[in-house]
């Protein structure tokens, strides 16, 4: 089995059992065994509701998780009911965060290509729309097998069909003594579910025969058997079986066209709703309206909501629960939720729709949910941010339920108020396609049009989201609508949050005249707001841009009365971000400790806050720098983690700044076969992106590691390749420069000046792959006179170009406009320049220039 070398192990959990599998031995076994064969990628467990496909799954996953060399990953499809939403569930569980353009599933098939794992997808009854993408994940990922729990077939390629038995049950003819019935699987299944409701509860000579029967009228199902075995509290066995011979007929009652055991189980179901009074039977119909489960708030507002509070809901949830048609979720330092089985749940729906309930059951449902994100949405840009993320995800499935609804309503003001306080949330989780789609169906609403706050709102959020998937042309239609909407309302702080992220799209498009105006506008509204966040947000985007202009000055004070500001709120998210910022800022100037001192913390707030993005650039960049600081075992070890992640979440541009890195250590380690194919896979990555300056970085990388091979030849081209790519003073921090310069000097030194030359010349003509396959050259040419390209003092070309330039007269200001670059940079070079030829003036500069003849 492969595994690659730089991918870390993925942290995924199974669901946590409280109790043993009960009678399930053969079945655990065939599973395994078929899932062990090589033919089987495909596997369904088939079955009715409540017949135990997910618990047996579970325990075939644990088993198995030595197997899969990469792991098992269990992925609950239940709360869903939209294939579409099959995959970024998947995504959800692998700890996939989308970014960037590709689309999700295409990060999913990334993520897994290479991956020996099972994925267990559980309850996909209701989603077999999205079974065909599963054929296609196979396809893809040659070492990945999947196990599937369902109540129908998918009937696609590859699958294999293991139908799950009810439990063997006594033969009531032949009854055996009780020590043999004990260890019956249908029996011992009631009793420790009767003695969780009632400890003292024992399997007895008098009761043996009851509890044989009941279990046999069940069918063997093991949910029919536990809610049965929950009222063992109120009824004893015997008065049990009565209720059951009077009220359930397992075996014949039911729609005919359905199967026996779902009959049983909708019986079974029946009869414990039968059970209740007429409030509890009321407050189970408006439960099942929840997806997913709830907070006991979120039921008491429900019940206000429909009847003023008339029902008493603590009591009311206390009964269901001991009844077991609810379950109690526990989470640490917040109250349970609650939730149903969804075979149970199912069922409620249907009492509520019969009841003529289902409307203004659904209305209370969205206005409790739009009323509880409008409540978050502050949280979000605080201290408490990191609370109120945690509270949205875990309803996630509320949320879009009762967003649905609105738009299936047509609720354009209801549902444009819900799109704009979930834009936040949406943009912090990654969940940017999603989002889009929720805020493109709102736009798309009937009265949406009208102008309004909440419109402007909405269609930044849609652009905000649109320009990090770099759809640009949709993105800037979107926030140009939204700022003339800003403008027409006077809404300031709306307008500062759209023009800043307009800013940088421009800026990124290279629209620069439209870019200037409105970057004085931004600013000019960012001092005047009055509004921390705002103001924050807009200064993170000013240094951003500033930092992308080579200002670093200018970036530097953005981002220090951002972060001021930031830290006055507690705002996490800012905060983090600001200081990569900063981080970069005093990278590029060589200031190491307090560069490691910014990643940490923000690496602590990242891993706090969730943000699989920021986590993986704050361990990459720890990585980075701990190499530089030569701590390479602990560099490494974080360089991988941070690649592992990036690779997870798709995002080429940091996967190439990973796998340089991890060359880079590699390096020093002196494992230049791991070097070499880092760099390699970068610098493929970099092409297909176009970015001319990664390119660069990676090829000289590669010189380095030419040079640790002794092919000198090679490592001089590639330096000359790499120099026409990125900018030595303006990419890489001083200590990096001064390791540039040396390994310049040392392939000087191994060919000679003329050779170097030559080589360096051949380099800048030449491709990388050509490069990479040119063999050494044992006839050496006619070299003549040195290169042009070659100048003295170990001057690079971009170097001897602003030489040129000064020594013309030219001010840094107009050198800078020339070249399309920021005075600083020119700066920066000037500073390298005077070092490398030994001067302090400009004069003596143009004189240098003279009479080396470079002009």
């Amino acid at each position: 089995m492969f595994r690659s070398p730089l991918k870390s192990e993925p942290a995924w959990k199974l669901p946590a059992t409280f109790s043993p599998l009960i009678g399930r031995e053969r079945e655990v076994a065939e599973v395994c065994a078929l899932l062990q064969r090589q033919n089987v990628r495909l596997l369904t467990l088939l079955g009715t509701g409540g017949i135990g496909k997910t618990r047996l799954s579970i325990q075939v996953a644990i088993i198995l998780q030595e197997h899969f060399a990469d792991g098992v990953c269990f992925i609950p499809l239940a709360p869903i009911s939209d294939p579409n939403l099959v995959i970024p569930a998947i995504a959800q569980e692998l700890v996939i965060q989308e970014l960037g353009a590709p689309r999700l599933f295409e990060q999913v098939k990334v993520a897994l290509q290479a991956k020996h794992a099972l994925l267990v997808l559980d309850n996909f009854e209701q989603v077999t729309g999205a079974a065909p993408m599963l054929v296609e994940l196979l396809v893809t990922c040659s070492a990945l097998k999947i196990l599937v729990t369902s109540r129908a077939v998918l009937r696609i390629q590859g699958e294999h069909e293991y139908p799950v038995p009810a439990l063997k049950v006594p033969d009531l003819e032949q009854l055996p003594e009780i020590e043999v019935l004990s260890h019956n699987a249908a029996i011992t299944l009631f009793t420790q579910r009767a003695q969780a409701a009632r400890p003292d509860f024992q399997l007895t000579q008098a009761n043996a025969h009851a509890i044989a029967e009941i279990c046999a009228r069940l069918d063997g199902l093991p949910l029919a058997i536990e809610l049965a075995a929950a009222r063992i509290k109120l009824l004893p066995p015997l008065a049990l079986l009565a209720r059951l011979e009077h009220r359930l007929h397992v075996l014949t009652s039911g729609a005919r066209d359905l199967p026996a055991r779902q009959q049983a189980l909708e019986n079974t179901i029946t009869w414990s709703y039968d059970l209740l009074d007429v409030e509890e039977q009321r407050l189970f119909r408006r439960l099942s309206v929840f997806v997913g489960g709830c907070t006991l708030e979120a039921a008491e507002a429900l019940a206000v909501g429909m009847d003023g509070g008339a029902l008493s809901v603590l009591d009311g949830v206390a009964s269901l629960l001991d009844k077991s048609l609810l379950l109690s979720v526990e989470q640490e330092e917040e109250e349970p939720r609650i939730r149903m089985l969804q075979t149970i749940r199912e069922f409620g729906l249907e009492r509520l729709h019969s009841h003529g309930e289902a409307e203004a059951c659904q209305r209370a449902h969205a206005l409790y949910y739009l009323e509880f994100i409008e409540k978050a949405e502050p949280q979000l840009k605080g201290a408490q941010q990191t609370i109120w993320l945690a509270r949205l995800e875990r309803d996630q499935e509320n949320l879009r339920a009762a967003l649905a609804w609105l738009i299936q309503e047509e609720e354009a003001e209801l549902a444009m108020r819900y799109c704009g306080a979930l834009g936040w949330f949406w943009h912090l989780r990654g969940h940017w396609s999603e989002g889009r789609r929720w805020l493109e169906a709102t736009l798309g609403l009937p009265q949406a049009a009208t102008p309004t706050v909440i419109q402007a709102k909405v269609l930044y959020s849609t652009g905000n989201l649109a320009y990090y998937q770099v759809d640009y042309t949709v993105a800037r239609s979107l926030l140009e609508q939204s700022a003339a909407l800003c403008r027409i309302l006077d809404i300031k702080g709306e307008l500062a949050n759209t023009l800043g992220t307009l800013v940088m799209l421009l800026h990124r498009q290279g629209d620069l005249e439209a870019a200037l105006p409105l970057l004085d506008e931004c600013e000019v509204l960012c001092r005047t707001l009055g509004k921390t966040w705002e103001h924050t947000h807009v200064l993170r985007k000013l240094g951003l841009i500033a930092w992308g202009q080579g200002d670093l000055t200018k970036a530097e004070l953005y981002a220090l009365e951002g972060l001021s500001l930031a830290r006055q709120r507690v705002d996490k998210f800012h905060i983090a971000t600001t200081l990569a910022i900063l981080y970069s800022i005093t990278s590029r100037r060589g200031d190491l400790t307090r560069t490691a001192t910014l990643a940490r913390e923000a690496l602590s707030i990242a891993q706090e806050l969730g943000d699989k993005s920021m986590i993986a650039t704050t361990l990459q960049n720890l990585g980075y720098l701990l190499a530089l600081q030569r701590d390479l075992e602990q560099g490494m070890a974080m360089a991988q983690e941070g690649l592992s992640l990036f690779r997870g979440l798709g995002d080429k541009l940091y996967i190439t700044v990973a796998l340089h890195s991890l060359g880079y250590i590699a390096t020093l380690q002196g494992n230049l076969s791991q070097a070499a194919a880092a760099f390699q896979e970068g610098m493929a990555l970099s092409e297909e992106m176009g970015n001319a300056t990664r390119i660069g970085l990676h090829l000289n990388g590669l010189a380095a590691v030419a040079a640790g091979e002794d092919h000198y030849q090679r490592a001089a081209r590639l330096l000359g390749a790499a120099e026409t790519r990125f900018d030595v003073n303006a990419n890489l921090n001083p200590i990096e420069r001064a390791e540039y310069e040396r390994l310049v000097q040392r392939v000087r030194n191994q060919l000679g000046d003329h050779l170097f030359a030559a080589m360096w010349a051949e380099g800048r003509d030449m491709t990388p792959q050509q490069i990479l396959t040119a063999p050494e050259q044992t006839q050496l040419p006619n070299l003549g006179k040195p290169s042009s390209s070659a100048y003295p003092d170990g001057l690079t070309a971009r170097e001897v170009e602003i030489l040129r330039l000064v020594a013309q007269g030219m001010s840094d200001a107009q050198a800078a406009e020339k070249l399309v670059i920021s005075p600083r940079t020119i700066n920066w070079h000037l500073t390298t320049i005077y070092s490398k030829i030994q001067v302090t003036s400009r004069s003596a500069a143009t004189r240098y220039a003279i009479e080396h003849r470079l002009i």
